[in-house]
């Protein structure tokens, strides 16, 4: 261990998904190299990137038994922690802005941080990467095209693949990593992403069409079992969440820009985007208006899913945009 002025920095093993080559793990290595700077005492990170550590389930289990420390996770792994932060991303066409994503996620943190506490695990930054949305082998405009294909699921969550059946699709439960074989072999025809991990991982070489919808936010947090968090000194606390904070804001940042030239980059390749007319998007807000009552109280706990919507309601009855 790293001796800093007699104080020893504490072993923080961190789990993501997150590609080794991508942004948000840049950042994090940053972070790690300005926490082991720390003068009264930091923390020594080792980060294992492209999901060597499993899926997010399994990056849950090791930190409960202690073989990882900590995980930035999105909400499909911090919802096996606490089922609440599911209102920041479960709700699909319920946000119609990125600042409105900002807005309910600002309001809504104290409470869900508090929540994560509660069942052992410290939120050190919250982020998301932007839009989800639909990559299909054919063309998807209106939500029937959408039930004719088989979708892209994430597994161990069965409330919402009964959700999409009671609406008439056909979700099939993987892992991530099992999503470019399973859309080669056919197994899947669609899957909602945000573009930067589509062009990442090449998902438009076999799924050349992208739906303009922005479906929702792919939200997510860096979190540290409360264990290993206690293990810091207390002098030293402050500084680590300030470098995380600074890090967790790179991180959205940067990925939000970076789903933007990733479209780009995508059309390039022969990505064929499918647009939006406001007659299309009444069809897809009739489609979650019928879904909101099933996934309200079964995966969004009822509180959080009627929070939202009053923060939602305030914040454009505030006049911002």
């Amino acid at each position: 261990p790293t001796e800093v002025f007699g104080a020893r920095a504490v072993r923080v093993r961190l789990g993501t998904l997150a590609p080794k080559g991508s942004s948000s793990f840049m950042h994090l290595q940053e972070m790690g190299q300005t926490w082991k700077e720390i003068s009264t005492g930091g923390a020594q990170l080792t980060t294992y990137a492209d999901g060597t550590m499993g899926g997010e389930a399994d990056m849950v289990r090791r930190m409960r038994i202690g073989q990882l420390q900590a995980g930035l996770l999105t909400t499909v792994g911090l919802a096996e922690i606490d089922p609440a932060v599911t209102g920041l991303q479960y709700l699909p066409m319920m946000f119609r802005s990125l600042d409105e994503v900002d807005y309910v996620g600002r309001k809504l943190q104290p409470l869900l941080e508090e929540r994560l506490e509660a069942k052992g695990f410290k939120v050190l930054f919250w982020g998301d990467a932007g839009w989800v949305r639909f990559f299909t082998k054919d063309p998807v405009v209106v939500p029937d095209d959408l039930r004719k294909s088989k979708l892209f699921v994430w597994a161990g969550n069965a409330d919402a693949v009964s959700i999409f059946k009671s609406a008439g699709f056909n979700p099939v439960p993987l892992e991530t990593v099992d999503i470019l074989p399973n859309l080669q072999t056919g197994l899947i025809t669609a899957v909602p992403m945000p573009p930067f991990i589509a062009l990442a991982s090449q998902v438009d070489s076999v799924a050349p069409y992208m739906l303009d919808l922005n479906w929702a936010p792919l939200a997510g947090a860096l979190v540290m079992t409360k264990d290993t968090w206690d293990k810091i000194p207390a002098a030293s606390q402050g500084a680590i969440v300030k470098a995380a904070i600074e890090a967790g804001k790179k991180v959205t940042a940067d990925n939000r820009k970076e789903s933007d030239e990733a479209v780009e980059a995508m059309k390039k390749r022969g990505l064929k985007v499918q647009s939006v007319s406001p007659e299309v998007d009444a069809q897809w807000r009739v489609a979650v208006d019928g879904v909101y009552p099933s996934i309200r109280g079964r995966i969004v706990p009822e509180e959080i899913f009627d929070k939202v919507v009053s923060l939602l309601k305030e914040f454009r009855e505030s006049g911002a945009r």
